[in-house]
Parts: structure tokens; C-alpha cells; sequence
């Protein structure tokens, strides 16, 4: 007696039985409307962004770790191209203090030559 032979899977196409050429895929348009809900809809323009500040802008940061029970640790950074940093107690304090005295003598941040207009 002989197997009967299986019937396909449902949906599934035939395996084929020998080697074949990988077919291309279908290109897609490269420009065009977009797809979906959207492309009914109003159109609308890309503006700039309606808040404005005030022109100032972060120039230097001083960032403190302290975690309860560790030692503390902390750097100092400036955009003019002051780095520090510090680890223990007193050396953050130090730290601080000249971060703070930083401020009065960067060169970012200190008015220059000339600036102090009538």
C-alpha cells in the first residue's frame, strides 16, 4: 500500500523544487503625497517656534554628586574651556568657591572691551 499524498496547507503557496532567480522588490516613489488620514486634511505650514527667549544661554556648570554615605564629588565647566573637578569634602568646597570666583573672570561672561555702549 502507497501513502496517499499531502494535501497543501492552506494558503500556502507550492515549495518549489529547484533553484530560481531572487525576484526585484517593487520600487517605491521616492516623492509624493504622504499615505494615510493625513493627505485629506489642511495643509500646513512648518513655522519657527513661537517661544523665544530672552538670549541667554547656559555658560557654565557646576554639578555636585553627594550620595548619603559616599564621598562627595563635583566638576566645574565652563564653555571657555575651564574643566575642573574635585573629589572629598573639602576639595568640593574648594571647588565652589572657585567656580564662583570663575564667574568673575571668564572671559564669556565678563563684559569685553569696548561693549559699554551710551
Amino acid at each position: 500500500m502507497t501513502a496517499p499524498n499531502p494535501l497543501p496547507l492552506e494558503g500556502q503557496p507550492p515549495v518549489p523544487t529547484g533553484p530560481r532567480a531572487a525576484e526585484p522588490a517593487v520600487p517605491r516613489p521616492a516623492v509624493g503625497e504622504p499615505k494615510g488620514a493625513a493627505r485629506k486634511g489642511v495643509r500646513t505650514a512648518l513655522r519657527t517656534d513661537p517661544q523665544t527667549g530672552d538670549g541667554r544661554y547656559p555658560v557654565a556648570w557646576l554639578h555636585i554628586r553627594a550620595p548619603r554615605g559616599t564621598v562627595p564629588t563635583a566638576t566645574s565647566k565652563c564653555l571657555c574651556g575651564w574643566d575642573r573637578s574635585a573629589v572629598g569634602k573639602p576639595r568640593v568646597l574648594a571647588l565652589i568657591e572657585a567656580h564662583t570666583a570663575h564667574n568673575d573672570v571668564c572671559p564669556l561672561r565678563s563684559p569685553q572691551e569696548g561693549r559699554h555702549a551710551a
